[in-house]
């Protein structure tokens, strides 16, 4: 528990700076924070992390995290656009197979671009919700927030009085009474942040509407994220945070989070 503490302090003071200060400093630090991600899925997979297939899933990763308005190569009469760029580096992955006859398969290719979607679109979202013109920073806190209280209830309502296991295949401690402890916690920090801090002028119920559904979403994305370590076989995915795991065991949340929020509108 000490360990998980100071980890989780000297990841703060890392961590918040960079998002109080944003820019393009900020976003240096999303894309070192998905490059970790996306190796660490890769290490799952058994895929070297300084081969070639996994230096076109880094660079495809980029790609993607890239604005839409991110012009490359120009030409007398046109411009590559991102898709375009995408999608050539897509072929090359798939090229791979057949140069290396097969040692590295359609499978290995598919694991790669599917993770780089699930990394990379994450993580832009977090650079662009960074960006919002008025909110990016109270959006960026209420997001946070709402994923560490969802967590910090789901543990101690789950500990109080969890019978009833959520998916004891795939997360055999999660209780159906800490997931809604979670949820129930989550509304209330949200509560008191929109008292406090309110947020693009939405209503309290919109407000707390949302936060049941990103509450949900959020336990979801640690839900697959133990999916994949379970089916892998691998306890954490990663070690760069000491008695937290990776990178992806600590935003594994905000993965789906953040694109939730996206495509109702909230961000």
């Amino acid at each position: 528990m000490k360990q998980r503490i100071l980890t989780a302090i000297i990841a703060l003071i890392i961590f918040v700076p960079f998002v109080i200060y944003g820019g393009l400093p900020f976003e240096i630090f999303v894309y070192v924070l998905a490059t970790i991600g996306l190796i660490e899925l890769m290490r799952m997979r058994q895929l070297g992390k300084y081969s070639i297939s996994s230096a076109l899933g880094i660079l495809l990763l980029w790609m993607i995290m890239l604005p839409e308005e991110f012009g490359f190569i120009p030409l007398p009469e046109s411009l590559y656009q991102k898709s375009d760029v995408i999608m050539l580096v897509v072929l090359l992955l798939l090229s791979y197979t057949v140069l290396v006859k097969n040692r590295f398969t359609f499978d290995h290719a598919g694991f790669i671009i599917l993770s780089t979607i699930y990394v990379g679109m994450g993580f832009s979202f977090l650079i662009e919700t960074r960006n919002l013109p008025d909110d990016g920073l109270a959006t960026i806190a209420y997001v946070f927030l709402i994923i560490w209280a969802t967590d910090t209830g789901a543990y101690f309502f789950g500990r109080a009085f969890g019978k009833k296991k959520l998916w004891p295949k795939i997360s055999p401690n999660k209780t159906i009474e800490g997931a809604v402890g979670g949820v129930l916690l989550a509304c209330i920090v949200a509560i008191i942040f929109h008292l406090f801090n309110p947020i693009q002028q939405h209503s309290l119920l919109a407000l707390v509407m949302v936060t049941v559904l990103a509450s949900i979403f959020g336990q979801i994305g640690d839900l697959v994220e133990s999916a994949f370590k379970r089916h892998y076989g691998v306890k954490d995915s990663g070690d760069i945070l000491p008695g937290h795991g990776g990178i992806l065991d600590r935003f594994d949340s905000m993965l789906f989070v953040l694109p939730v929020l996206h495509f109702i509108g909230f961000v």
